[in-house]
């Protein structure tokens, strides 16, 4: 913002006050973010930063989105799909259920700040547990970055191995490691966070 950027947080499906749908699907939410960036940033240049499932959603969208560069945190790009839709829309409330705790957050996440962890509840009480569990129902999926996006990874990274990192590099993306870092790199390591990308958040 400090450059005159401008910064469009979306909410996807399912998550804060977006619509829910629980038909939703990765090509969904995509036209989703894609009609949404469209008619909040118009023919003028993007790029593009997207977390987890997130980052899944960005790489299904990047084709009409088209941004000057995508970056993709902690997300493999993969999906396994065949999840059985009642149980997981059940384990996903339950999970909401414990992030909605400021306390409980803090306690399973030392690193977060009080404030931090009021956030995450705030957004746990907004997330809508059959929206995220359905686009884990269908078929298996994978979706490539292209040449010269970026993917950033905890380092150990339950989302991204190594092996996941040897692919993106053969197709010509670049892999930046965050030691130590949580799934959430920006909470446990924000310093290292965005020195890991000044692409966006230094000088160019």
């Amino acid at each position: 913002m400090d450059r005159g950027r401008r910064v469009i947080a979306l909410d996807l499906p399912g998550h804060g006050l977006s619509p829910r749908d629980p038909e939703l699907t990765i090509e969904r939410a995509a036209s989703a973010v894609v009609d949404t960036v469209r008619v909040l940033a118009p023919g003028g240049p993007v790029d593009a930063i997207g977390h987890s499932y997130g980052a899944t959603v960005l790489a299904a969208a990047a084709e009409q989105l088209r941004p000057d560069l995508a970056v993709y945190v902690d997300a493999a790009l993969v999906l396994a799909g065949g999840a059985d839709r009642h149980a997981l829309t059940a384990a996903y409330a339950q999970d909401r259920l414990l992030r909605m705790s400021p306390d409980g957050l803090r306690a399973t996440r030392p690193f977060s700040s009080e404030r931090d962890a009021e956030v995450e509840a705030r957004a746990a009480a907004r997330f809508d547990p059959a929206t995220s569990a359905s686009v884990s129902c269908g078929p298996d999926q994978a979706w490539e970055a292209v040449p010269g996006s970026i993917v950033i990874r905890a380092d150990p990274s339950a989302w991204v191995t190594d092996q996941d990192a040897r692919r993106f590099e053969q197709g010509g993306v670049e892999v930046r490691s965050v030691p130590g870092a949580a799934h959430t790199i920006w909470y446990s390591h924000f310093d290292e966070f965005t020195a890991s990308l000044p692409e966006m958040f230094g000088g160019r």
